[in-house]
């Protein structure tokens, strides 16, 4: 492959106030040629195959990133990578910008371009979505708190990346959890999903490796999860959960925080009990996902209503109950999940559930509480197992020739 085609060493010495890191200089005149070719060939190749046109795109530039107000896709890829130990600020804002750059391509349906190729690889793309659509795919890319300790930015950690406290029950797994950089992968196509981590993977090579990776689906109308339930109800504008404090890093307006929790269902202890008995943990009716005090899906909850004996008709231990913003101090975030499905387990239980995402603009005061108070007795958690956890900031938007999180890295 011809030198101009390799992307080159990476400057060992941070980028300082004045020196961006831009497509220029980690790839060099001859790797922007490269890349503009290969987009218009890839280009070229879609509408000669008559897809272009038609083909579900969605915008990786803007002033958020794709896939947090996005509508929730079919599949998911949620991974975490841990920076090497040779990985300082200048390594780690470089693989950003090479993930950037193979996020504007893979979200349009081109190959990464071989110039993004990192040194010391021998792998390439193998052009496995040739014939495949973008299929709405999303990148979300994510800091975690380890990740400002790895590139000499401890000063400026947000206070809100706190580190989640440990919560009553909980059996984590610490090698699923934690990890230094998150990447979400969302699309309507498992076989994208999939090859996208793969190709990030790749990019990351001498820089990062995998730390976890998850992967999760929906119903085919994206309402149920394995308990049968209608997840998501009453969730509240996913615009409340971006960042829009005035005194926010610049890094991080339009950002969003997100926590994840792997969560395995007892689902055979819990198909096993009376019908009743699963809408009273719950606090709605199954068939329809409205609230026990009647109306539809969408009817507001009575949390005041009581029978003629006087017994409240959403029990005092039901989850909606208690994860009400009322009963929070009003306390909320925005709920975009997965079912997942990972075989059966020694004793032949599956080993199943959900990768719950919980997007806020401060941790500390949306998962946190919340999280505590069911902790403290909702009657749905005696079926729930969580197993994994983890903590990221999530970056604003990028703007076309930026990469994410630049000036962080570049402050």
């Amino acid at each position: 492959m011809p030198g101009t085609d390799r992307v080159p060493a990476v400057p060992q010495d941070p980028p300082g106030p004045g020196r961006r890191l831009t497509r220029r200089t980690l790839l060099g005149t001859g790797g922007l040629a490269a890349l503009a070719a290969g987009g218009a060939a890839a280009a070229a190749v879609r509408r000669g195959r008559g897809e272009a046109a038609g083909a579900p795109v969605v915008p990786f530039h803007g002033p958020q990133q794709a896939g947090i107000l996005t509508p929730r896709q079919h599949h998911v890829r949620l991974a975490a990578f841990d920076l090497g130990t040779r990985t300082d600020r200048g390594r780690a804002a470089a693989l950003l910008l090479r993930w950037t750059t193979a996020a504007e391509h893979l979200t349009r349906g081109e190959p990464v371009p071989a110039a993004l190729e990192p040194p010391g690889s021998r792998a390439a793309d193998t052009g496995a979505l040739a014939d495949t659509g973008p299929a709405r795919l999303t990148l979300t890319f994510g800091l975690g708190p380890a990740f400002f300790d790895r590139t000499g930015l401890t000063t400026a950690r947000p206070e809100a990346l706190a580190p989640l406290p440990a919560f009553p029950e909980d059996q984590l797994d610490p090698a699923r959890g934690g990890g230094d950089l998150l990447v979400q992968i969302g699309a309507d196509d498992a076989f994208v999903t999939t090859h996208v981590l793969r190709t990030l993977q790749r990019l990351a090579h001498g820089e990062a490796r995998l730390r976890w990776a998850m992967t999760g689906f929906t119903a085919a109308d994206g309402r149920r999860n394995l308990m049968g339930q209608v997840d998501g109800t009453n969730n509240p504008d996913p615009a409340r959960a971006l960042v829009s404090a005035p005194d926010a890093p610049t890094w991080l307006a339009g950002g969003s925080y997100v926590v994840i929790r792997r969560i395995r269902m007892l689902l055979d202890h819990w198909d096993a009990l009376p019908p009743t008995h699963r809408e009273q943990a719950l606090g709605r009716r199954t068939s329809d996902g409205a609230p026990l005090t009647g109306g539809g899906e969408r009817a507001p909850v009575d949390l005041a209503a009581a029978r003629p004996d006087g017994v409240p008709v959403i029990a005092t231990n039901a989850h909606i109950r208690l994860a009400a913003p009322a009963s929070n101090n009003g306390a909320s975030m925005v709920r975009r999940s997965w079912s997942y499905h990972d075989g059966h387990r020694a004793d032949g239980t599956p080993d199943a559930g959900l990768l719950f995402t919980a997007w806020q603009p401060d941790p500390r005061t949306g998962f946190v509480p919340v999280q505590q108070r069911l902790a403290r007795g909702d009657a749905l958690s005696r079926y729930l197992v969580h197993e994994a956890s983890a903590v990221f900031a999530v970056p604003g938007g990028v703007r076309p020739g930026a990469y994410v999180a630049q000036s962080l890295l570049e402050a």
